[in-house]
């Protein structure tokens, strides 16, 4: 299988997964391939804007819990809300406890349920108090601790658009991008993105070189659970999946580097 050429999949990693005002100029699977290949990098400029919001409040004197708040927004808001709705539509299906048909249907539904807003509640309540307490013990903590899940919380799309995962639907999101990066390719994207997270903890100390590069593993783990399930439950991924995947993923890697 041959790849886009990579602005290609520059355009639709940036055009899909941000509202960055990048035009998706081609919507094919060889773009959809190079674009999910290049989701780490979105979570790397996400984080990394966050950051500096984050750090500025900081700076202006605001407290440690204003700006971890701040710092969960700004991929909200650059995402319109997109991940953070896949994974309350995913956690109503999931909830639901109905056949598959009858899930996919209520996580088309417009309105979020019960499920939807408990996991909001509790993923964002865990995002922002981790993020305070990192911000607390040190702004560069944080700081690194925002760009790092972020980064983390984009890699399992690519993984989990990865050859012999199923769409569950036929068209949509989920439908473009399901099964189009090669196994090997999305091993070598997670390996290095490891790598890469493992340096930046180098910047903490020792000790967090280890902590940083096992915050995305265990966040991949986490989230390759959650995948292997809803494929089950649903026979396959959607739209809605990934975002479930991607905040979850995000959360894991934020807890994780508050321990120890």
């Amino acid at each position: 299988m041959s790849l886009a050429p990579p602005l290609d999949g520059f355009r639709f990693a940036f055009g899909t997964l941000s509202v960055l005002p990048v035009r998706v100029s081609r919507w094919d699977r060889q773009a959809a391939r190079g674009g999910m290949l290049c989701a780490p990098l979105v979570g790397v400029v996400l984080g990394g804007l966050a950051a500096v919001v984050g750090l500025l409040l900081l700076l202006l004197g605001a407290s440690s819990l204003l700006a971890a708040v701040a710092t969960v927004a700004v991929p909200a808001v650059l995402t319109r809300g997109l991940h953070l709705d896949g994974l309350a539509d995913t956690a109503d299906g999931l909830g639901s406890g109905k056949p598959a048909e009858d899930a996919l249907r209520i996580m088309k539904q417009s309105d979020i349920g019960p499920f939807g807003v408990i996991a909001l509640v509790l993923v964002l309540f865990a995002q922002v108090a981790a993020l305070s307490q990192l911000y607390g013990d040190s702004w560069t903590r944080g700081a690194v601790a925002a760009v790092v899940s972020a980064t983390a919380a984009r890699l399992v799309l690519t993984l989990a658009a990865r050859a012999g995962v199923p769409a569950a639907r036929p068209e949509g999101l989920g439908a473009a991008v399901a099964g189009v990066v090669p196994a090997g390719a999305a091993l070598l994207t997670a390996l290095g993105t490891v790598v890469v997270a493992a340096g930046a903890g180098a910047f903490l100390g020792t000790y967090d070189i280890v902590r940083t590069a096992l915050s995305v593993l265990i966040a991949v783990g986490v989230a390759e659970l959650l995948l292997r399930h809803c494929t089950r439950r649903f026979g396959g991924v959607t739209g809605d999946v990934f975002g479930g995947l991607a905040e979850t993923a995000a959360t894991t890697a934020l807890v994780v580097l508050t321990l120890g």
